[in-house]
């Protein structure tokens, strides 16, 4: 990981960082006494198409990150519970939890984003936890085509920003009940007058290619709010370039084989290529639009997060960097 000018120092000829990083065997250590709270068959559910996500998996990486991160929701806790008292207020209900969860486009976020949904309701301390996904405030597609991003779908200009940091927002001003929209991967569009009510959690995980972008400067010079002011803790999804690439294409050609199929699917167009073909139009798409925005948008916000997954060539996680507190 890329660090900011400066954020390195050496202590007695030693490099010192303001990461610890834990490789594997280290990190799934932590998990060797606590208890692994989900079944094969909830595993199969939450797994992303081309993910090797097992039990092992499961228990030596998930397990004690969701454990880490129950420890700070319990702590942002007591830390309302002090605070309150210390303002001589009312002690109500705390706001809820909020989650960050960034990475590439095929990397495996929303696997990763289900398993923790899972894993941390499975916690007595935090039953409710919802997940939302940044796809459903992109803007529909027909807007996208007046506004020419089309092609630059995912880009952070094809999102409707501020739909987004109202929502966010109003989770952490503590609203009882909250909507955001619901997209369609078939549709390949915004779902019109449909959305997920999300009502009184204790955690939400906003998982997205883009929610840990810092704020924009706006035109007249000063520094608006980013989603990312208002997450509690944020996750970065990382591997190496080459491997997202190619497990973007692997992808490509499972679905050419099975949800492209379908007739009524926006891609439906790709059912009948060769593999060949497949392989060259996914590469296109890869190095035309999902490669450009992970190298200018999306891996720079990866220093930005508190903790990074780093996966290898299999999908496995060969190493987390956790920020010191």
């Amino acid at each position: 990981m890329s660090l900011p000018a400066g954020s390195e120092s050496r202590d007695h000829g030693r490099e010192v960082s303001p990461y610890i990083e834990l490789a594997r065997d280290a990190w799934a250590a932590l998990a060797e006494s606590t208890h692994q709270p989900l079944s094969n068959t909830e595993i199969e559910r939450v797994r992303g198409l081309g993910d090797e996500l097992d039990l092992d998996e499961v228990q030596q990486v998930y397990l004690p990150l969701s454990r880490l991160l129950s420890l700070y929701v319990e702590a942002a806790g007591r830390l309302h519970r002090r605070q309150q008292a210390f303002l001589d207020f009312p002690t109500p209900p705390r706001t809820p939890f909020v989650i960050g969860l960034a990475g590439s486009v095929a990397v495996g976020k929303s696997t990763t984003a289900r398993v923790l949904q899972q894993m941390l309701a499975h916690w007595p301390e935090h039953p409710s936890v919802s997940l939302v996904t940044t796809d459903g405030f992109l803007f529909p597609n027909a807007e996208l085509e007046r506004r020419g991003l089309l092609d630059r779908k995912g880009f952070p200009e094809s999102y409707d920003r501020k739909a987004l940091l109202r929502f966010v927002v109003d989770i952490k001003s503590g609203k009882d009940e909250v909507e955001a929209p619901i997209y369609s991967h078939v549709d390949y569009d915004v779902v019109p007058d449909r959305k997920i009510v999300v009502q009184s959690p204790d955690i939400v995980i906003v998982e997205g290619l883009n929610v840990l972008q810092p704020a924009r400067v706006r035109e007249d010079g000063k520094t608006g709010l980013a989603v990312s002011d208002f997450f509690d803790f944020s996750v970065y999804v990382d591997a190496a370039t080459s491997d997202i690439e190619r497990w973007y294409v692997e992808r490509f050609l499972r679905l050419r084989e099975t949800s492209f199929r379908d007739p009524s699917s926006y891609h439906s167009k790709y059912a009948d290529l060769t593999v060949e073909e497949a392989t060259v139009e996914a590469k296109r798409i890869w190095n035309s639009i999902n490669g450009p925005n992970l190298n200018a948008n999306v891996l720079p916000t990866r220093s930005r997060a508190n903790l990074v997954l780093r996966k290898d060539r299999d999908h496995s996680v060969r190493y987390v960097r956790l920020r010191k507190l």
